[in-house]
């Protein structure tokens, strides 16, 4: 088991607050996994006052809309150039990165991709005095756990913000981001990185919209909202009483403007290898998000992404 050293309290406890200016961000994304990776990279794009977007990385995944985790990452990386092309954003100003193609084989063992080696690169051309950057990983956290692993002091240089697992009062941690990888998760939330944690039960799942708002308040106004719009409808197909949670905006929102989605410090939690939450009161501070703002976050996703 790799062993971190820990980082110095008081850059820890700066690092987790918003830094209240504008930020250099990597998003880690699944973007093919479901509809709602698709909204966060568009927001993401959309939000130049507090968000320069520097690198994409395509994320591993294995549910039904793929074969094996090593799929769903091309799927998505395939995904994120379809999004930035019907946005007319150009893969030069915002490259894309193929992640890992397994998950990690062990707690240790990280798993070598493009998209690994570039954060290590990109948090190592910074010194622990620079502004930090920025990483926001959406899916499996195995992309961002390898780079942990490849080179701890990459901690000194970056903030992650991870959306997986669910809220401490939940009887399980179990959800499709951590389960997919226990080990790389443990990882995150033991290795002292700074990080802001945004549970997907009971936080981010109120994140709920409908086809007919989206079809009333984004459909018409953009070629990246008639988009989003479509592969919304077409993920379920009877939209009666039936609401969408597009989980992934969250750790957009926070970087746009964190008074939507209210947050605490906290003891990192303990992640057992049953999926389960398990509280020290001596571990190492962290941020979690307890709240979302969902009309407000809704309010500046629609008005941003009608923009053609």
């Amino acid at each position: 088991m790799t062993t971190f050293t820990p980082l110095d309290p008081d850059l820890l406890a700066q690092r987790l607050q918003h830094p209240g200016k504008k930020i250099s961000l990597v998003l880690d994304t699944d973007t093919y996994n479901e509809v709602d990776d698709q909204f966060a990279l568009a927001y993401a794009l959309r939000s130049p006052e507090a968000i320069q977007l520097e690198a994409i990385y395509a994320a591993p995944f294995h549910n039904t809309r793929s074969t094996g985790p090593k799929h769903g990452m091309e799927l998505s990386y395939d995904e994120i150039l379809n999004v930035l092309s019907r946005m007319h954003e150009s893969a030069e100003a915002h490259p894309v990165f193929k992640g890992s193609k397994t998950y990690l084989p062990a707690a240790d063992q990280p798993v070598d991709s493009p998209a690994a080696r570039d954060l290590v690169a990109r948090a190592m051309a910074r010194s622990p005095e620079d502004p930090p950057l920025y990483v926001a990983a959406i899916g499996a956290i195995t992309n961002i756990a390898s780079a942990l692993l490849m080179e701890p002091r990459i901690r000194e240089r970056i903030v992650i913000l991870w959306l997986g697992g669910n809220a401490r009062i939940c009887p399980s941690a179990t959800e499709f981001n951590l389960q997919q990888d226990v080990w790389g998760a443990q990882i995150l939330f033991n290795c002292g990185v700074p990080l802001i944690w945004f549970p997907c039960n009971g936080m981010a799942s109120q994140l709920v919209t409908t086809y007919a708002e989206l079809e009333k308040d984004l459909k018409g106004r953009s070629a990246i909202g008639d988009y989003l719009v479509e592969i919304v409808k077409d993920y379920h197909h009877d939209h009666f009483a039936w609401g969408k949670v597009i989980w992934d905006l969250a750790p957009i929102a926070w970087l746009v403007d964190p008074g939507m989605v209210p947050s605490v410090i906290a003891p990192s939690p303990v992640l057992t290898d049953g999926m389960t939450w398990e509280q020290d009161i001596n571990r190492h501070p962290i941020c979690e998000t307890y709240l979302i703002h969902r009309n407000a976050v809704f309010t500046d996703v629609f008005r941003k992404l009608a923009q053609s």
